[in-house]
């Protein structure tokens, strides 16, 4: 009884803490036409501190959905476009000698800052990327003896184009799962095409309000790590994600030879607060099994490892999480 009592209270609290979510979408929507599911996963990068992966074609505003999140937010923006002759430097900054006061003093690159845009990532070669990853991980920077600490929030929003191959390298197995979602975005609807072409010719393209400050995202994240989440919902993700490693435990005997290797630990935890997120985005302070399955394919999308027969088989990771999640039984 007293449980039920305090789920009442904590529903209504986060009911409260939430309303901001409705104003960023709002703001969001303003610039964005459709794409509800892209607005939702930055949403849930920004609540969860997770850094998020998006894959799409050109031209799908990827880029722009980005900076629009930013611009809602007063906190430091900048964006980082992805070359074949980048360099690690250009991304984390350098030592620089002064004469006048004879030492070295650092000068910071542009990966200081509360989001960060790396624009087509997988343009860059590794030892770029593996430079990200340091600042991904510990949230910190390495300038020659020194480490510096990131500001929080701190949030690596990356994309990629998934159809060209040219001058492109693919991310390391490590740094994909350093990121917490990796969406796959669609092309809009067609009454929804048509108003993107009236905003584009309109006389003046909308603009957004800034509505929160670094603070409130910070004390946001507090309050959605407040959520309720049911044991029988946390053995329900542990399965799911099992269910990548082992699939024969699960009746799934037909995926052994397709998966190379399935999620780590890492997959668990981003699907437990990811789901969090969601439901607090949802101004829900309990988690339903539904909010798992919403978020499942865009946390292990990017974490399951296909073997030679599952790609000659044309199986995709896609294609693995709905049969897992059809089988395993909803609490």
């Amino acid at each position: 009884m007293n449980q039920t009592v305090d789920i009442k209270e904590l529903n209504e609290r986060i009911r409260l803490e939430s309303a901001f979510v409705d104003l960023i979408q709002m703001e969001m929507n303003k610039v964005i036409i459709g794409q509800k599911h892209l607005v939702e996963s930055l949403l849930i990068g920004l609540l969860s501190n997770g850094h998020i992966l998006l894959e799409g074609v050109p031209g799908l505003a990827k880029t722009l959905a980005i900076s629009t999140l930013a611009q809602t937010i007063k906190a430091h923006f900048s964006r980082i476009q992805f070359t074949p002759d980048l360099l690690p430097a250009d991304l984390l900054g350098t030592l620089i000698y002064s004469q006048k006061k004879e030492e070295f003093i650092v000068k910071k690159g542009p990966i200081f800052a509360n989001f960060v845009l790396a624009d087509e990532i997988n343009r860059a070669p590794a030892k770029v990327q593996s430079a990200l990853l340091e600042a991904m991980q510990e949230r910190q920077i390495t300038l020659g003896s020194e480490t510096y600490k990131l500001d929080e929030p701190f949030l690596v929003l990356a994309t990629q184009n998934p159809i060209e191959q040219e001058g492109t390298y693919p991310l390391p197995e490590a740094q994909v799962d350093r990121f917490m979602l990796k969406s796959v975005i669609s092309y809009p609807k067609k009454d929804e095409e048509q108003l993107i072409i009236r905003e584009n010719l309109a006389q003046n393209f909308p603009t957004v309000n800034e509505i929160l400050k670094a603070e409130d995202i910070l004390k946001a994240r507090s309050v959605v790590k407040e959520v309720y989440m049911d044991e029988k919902i946390e053995k329900y993700i542990i399965d799911i994600v099992f269910a990548t490693r082992f699939p024969s435990d699960y009746k799934l005997d037909k995926f052994n030879d397709m998966i190379n290797y399935g999620g780590s630990p890492r997959a668990s935890i981003n699907l437990a607060m990811a789901a969090k997120a969601f439901a607090f985005i949802k101004r829900r302070g309990y988690v339903i099994p539904e909010d798992v399955r919403a978020i499942a394919h865009d946390v292990l999308r990017h974490r399951i490892g296909l073997t030679y027969e599952a790609e000659a088989e044309n199986i995709t990771s896609e294609e693995i999480i709905s049969e897992i999640l059809n089988t395993i039984e909803v609490p």
